[in-house]
C-alpha cells in the first residue's frame, strides 16, 4: 500500500514534532490519525453510530465521508488511523475551503482550560460574530496555472469583510496573489449557484439540521470542493461535505442550534455573493 501526504490539505492537523499527519493512498482512501485525550475515540464512536443509524436519510449521508473503519498503518509508527473516503480522489485541480461551524467551538463537558483556549481563538475570528470562520482554503489560479493558498494565521484574524473577500476569491479566475486586484467571482454561479451548487446543498443540510436531534456537531467543519479542470465544459462538480467529528456529542433529543445558527449565517453569506455576482454579470 503506497501512502503519501495529501496535496491539498487546507486545515487540520499535519505531521509535526514526530506526530503522524493524515495520509492518502491510490485507492481513494484517506487515513486520519486518531487524536489523543479521547478525541479519537469520540470520532470513531460517531462514525460507527452514524454509519449504522437507519434514521439518517440517504440524501444526507452523501454529505459525510464514507467510513471504512480503523487500521494500524506502517510508516506511522504503527499508529491507529481512521480510514475514510478521500474526498478529493476524483478531482485533478480541486479548489478547497474549510469552514469551521458554530459560534461556540467548545463542548459543554470540556475542561475550563480548553474552553478558555477556544474562547480566545473564537474571539479573534468571525466565529462569535458570524457563527463560523474560514479555517483555510486553496484555489486554482487560472492566470498563473498554479494553486494559491493564503496564510492560515492571517485567515484566523479576518473580519466579516475579509470573509466576503475570501468567498469571492474562492470562485475567481483572476490572479489571486495580487492583493490590489478585485476578485472577478467568475465561477460564482457555477460553484455556488444552480440545482447542484453549494447553496442548494447547504439548504438541503439546513432542512435536516432543523429537525435532527441525534448529534451535536461541536467544532465540526464544512468542506467545499470544486473542480477547475473542466469547469468551462462539464461544470464545477461542487461538493459540500461535513468533516472533523472529534467533538461530536449525543443530541439527546435537542436540536443543534449552535451548528444550525452558523449554517444559516454561512448560507446568507454565500447567497449574498451569488446575488451580487448575478447583478455584476447583468451590468
Amino acid at each position: 500500500m503506497h501512502l503519501k501526504a495529501p496535496e491539498h490539505q487546507v486545515a487540520g492537523h499535519i505531521a509535526k514534532d514526530g506526530k503522524p499527519g493524515p495520509l492518502v493512498d491510490d485507492k481513494g482512501r484517506f487515513f486520519k490519525p486518531l487524536q489523543g485525550d479521547s478525541r479519537g475515540e469520540i470520532e470513531v464512536k460517531f462514525y460507527e453510530s452514524f454509519s449504522s443509524n437507519t434514521e439518517v436519510p440517504d440524501h444526507i449521508r452523501r454529505y459525510f465521508p464514507v467510513y471504512h473503519g480503523t487500521q494500524a498503518v506502517e510508516g506511522s509508527d504503527g499508529a491507529a488511523m481512521i480510514v475514510l473516503e478521500n474526498l478529493l480522489a476524483k478531482y485533478s485541480k480541486p479548489s478547497v475551503m474549510d469552514v469551521k461551524m458554530g459560534s461556540r467551538t467548545w463542548y459543554p463537558e470540556a475542561s475550563e482550560e480548553y474552553i478558555q483556549k477556544c474562547l480566545r481563538k473564537d474571539a479573534r475570528s468571525t466565529t462569535v460574530s458570524s457563527g463560523f470562520r474560514i479555517s483555510g482554503f486553496e484555489v486554482y489560479d487560472h492566470k498563473e496555472l498554479s494553486f494559491w493558498k493564503p496564510d492560515r494565521k492571517l485567515l484566523n484574524g479576518i473580519n466579516v469583510d475579509g470573509v466576503r473577500l475570501a468567498l469571492r476569491k474562492f470562485v475567481s479566475s483572476n490572479t489571486l496573489s495580487d492583493t490590489s486586484s478585485k476578485p472577478d467571482s467568475a465561477f460564482a454561479s457555477s460553484v455556488y449557484g444552480g440545482s447542484k451548487g453549494v447553496l442548494t446543498q447547504l439548504l438541503e443540510l439546513k432542512t435536516w439540521f432543523e429537525n435532527q436531534t441525534f448529534y451535536h456537531f461541536n467544532s465540526c467543519s464544512i468542506l467545499i470542493i470544486y473542480e477547475n479542470e473542466s469547469i468551462h465544459d462539464d461544470g464545477a462538480r461542487a461538493q459540500v461535505k461535513l468533516v472533523d467529528f472529534a467533538h461530536v456529542h449525543d443530541g439527546n433529543g435537542v436540536i443543534d442550534h449552535n451548528f444550525l445558527g452558523g449554517l444559516c449565517s454561512f448560507i446568507n453569506f454565500v447567497r449574498d455573493i451569488l446575488q451580487s455576482s448575478d447583478v455584476s454579470t447583468e451590468n
